[in-house]
């Protein structure tokens, strides 16, 4: 057992202790409590964005090298300390420790990343139409930013969330995800060390009111948010309501389409980690194989062989390939969804079963089911867990119409040795990424993020494409 971990809430630089009635649970032994937890409501809300909006005039006036060099400090030491927070994060989300140290190495990455990105911002000068007249275009930074996070990347998404808002000169108040809230905690605590000067990244935690109370909040300028369609729609439908920015991302039923001419053990590698790495919880995960028929059986026997062979155990053990889901309401989901897919006439190939464990933890059986159809709710429903079901196709053309439809559009892939179709599926996959002979899952932190259709709202997220959200642009004429 590890000492268990009295989070606080983070207001106007200092850590605010509270009483702490919530529990922050480790899901590969439930026995074990990682963290005790506050639970904030309005009234820490209020305070954080109040702090938040009293420090922006001073934060987005600061040298940009100012901004630039804490976030670059806060991404040595996040990298530095990658081992510990890793094994933080491992032991709160469920991740293997490899999956738990590689995520802490991305968020300071994104930190470093968004140490130069704050010495580029840039405008354009252009010629008027008016003799004499001069025109310049430049960003500014809005205002205070409130930031919804998911648990299923707890320390990276607050991370490419939160880097650019402060790079760009914006203020915060973040609330983590009610499963991983010390995972969030540590990256605060860590970037107030790095030098953030107080009230220019708060944190409060709690359950769902305190994200309502941010969303109603009049001085909050700008909503990001990463989570489920239900309560997306309703952070949207808030934000327009007082014309608040708001940037949604609401997961996706990402499809693999495997042709004939694939290189099956390629094929099937890209199929395992994309639809059972990191437990299936990622919204970019693989939930859909679409493969053609003349490789279809070879494709499923093989895959269901690399399915059965997975290691599923405690996150921290180094054997482990595949830990438990985050939370019971996680591993009841993709039970149900299995039991779902049985009942629509799908074929469970390997898997489906509960889990006989040594320690008790929320863990799911890795799932392959076979003889599905698009019409199932297998194939349109998001599982969020460690369950990929096959559709059996003609052509391409098929696999193409299926891929894209449903109301999701996040990430889409194909294995092909063809360029012709790889190069078409690039042109009309309705995604907002695609990926050719890799992974759906799996993105560069230097480069936008997000989906079409339901699966995103909004602009992008990440990379280049962040400073389109949080900076606004001023067009300035002067006359000699």
């Amino acid at each position: 057992m590890t000492d268990t971990i009295a989070l606080n809430h983070w207001i106007n630089g200092e850590a605010v202790a509270a009483e702490r009635p919530g529990e922050s649970l480790n899901p590969s032994d439930t026995r074990e409590v990682v963290a005790r937890t506050p639970d904030g409501g309005e009234a820490e809300v209020n305070a954080a964005v109040a702090a938040a909006k009293a420090a922006f005039p001073a934060w987005s006036e600061a040298s940009p090298e100012l901004r630039s060099d804490i976030l670059d400090r806060a991404g040595t030491l996040v990298m530095e300390r990658r081992e510990a927070l890793g094994r933080l994060l491992s032991r709160e989300e469920g991740k293997t420790l490899a999956e738990g140290i590689g995520e802490t190495v991305r968020a300071g990455r994104v930190l470093k990343y968004f140490a130069g990105e704050a010495l580029r911002v840039h405008g354009q000068n252009l010629a008027s139409v008016r003799p004499g007249v001069e025109i310049q275009t430049y960003r500014q930074a809005v205002g205070v930013y409130g930031l919804i996070t998911p648990w299923n990347f707890p320390i990276a998404i607050p991370a490419w969330k939160a880097a650019p808002a402060l790079a760009f000169g914006n203020t915060v108040v973040m609330k983590p995800a009610g499963p991983t809230p010390a995972t969030a905690e540590a990256l605060v605590a860590i970037l107030h060390e790095a030098g953030l000067p107080k009230g220019v990244l708060n944190l409060v935690i709690g359950r769902g009111r305190v994200g309502q109370a941010i969303v109603d909040h009049p001085d909050v300028d700008g909503l990001s948010f990463t989570g489920s369609q239900g309560v997306g729609a309703g952070v949207a439908a808030g934000a327009v309501r007082r014309q608040a920015r708001v940037q949604l991302e609401m997961g996706g039923k990402n499809p693999l389409i495997v042709l004939d001419d694939a290189d099956l053990d390629r094929a099937v590698q890209i199929a395992l980690d994309g639809s059972f790495f990191a437990t299936g919880q990622r919204c970019t995960a693989s939930s859909r194989l679409i493969v053609q028929d003349g490789i279809h059986d070879r494709f499923v026997a093989v895959l269901a062989e690399r399915v059965a062979a997975l290691r599923v155990g405690d996150a921290l053990d180094p054997d482990t390939q595949m830990g438990p889901a985050v939370s019971e309401d996680q591993m009841e989901t993709s039970y149900r969804y299995i039991e779902v897919a049985r009942g629509e006439g799908g074929r469970v190939v390997t898997g489906g079963e509960r889990l006989q464990m040594e320690k008790p933890g929320w863990y799911v059986q890795p799932t392959l089911i076979a003889d599905t159809n698009a019409g199932m709710r297998i194939n349109n429903e998001e599982v969020f867990g460690p369950v990929a079901s096959t559709i059996r196709v003609k052509d391409y053309e098929q696999a193409l119409e299926i891929a894209n439809g449903v109301e999701f559009g996040l990430s889409a892939g194909i294995v092909t040795s063809s360029l012709k179709y790889a190069r078409d599926f690039q042109r009309r996959a309705r995604a907002g990424m695609t990926m050719v002979n890799l992974p759906t899952a799996g993105v560069d932190y230097h480069v936008p993020f997000g989906g079409s259709k339901s699966s995103s709202y909004g602009a992008r997220e990440q990379g280049f494409a962040a400073v389109e959200f949080f900076t606004q642009t001023k067009t300035s004429y002067s006359a000699g």
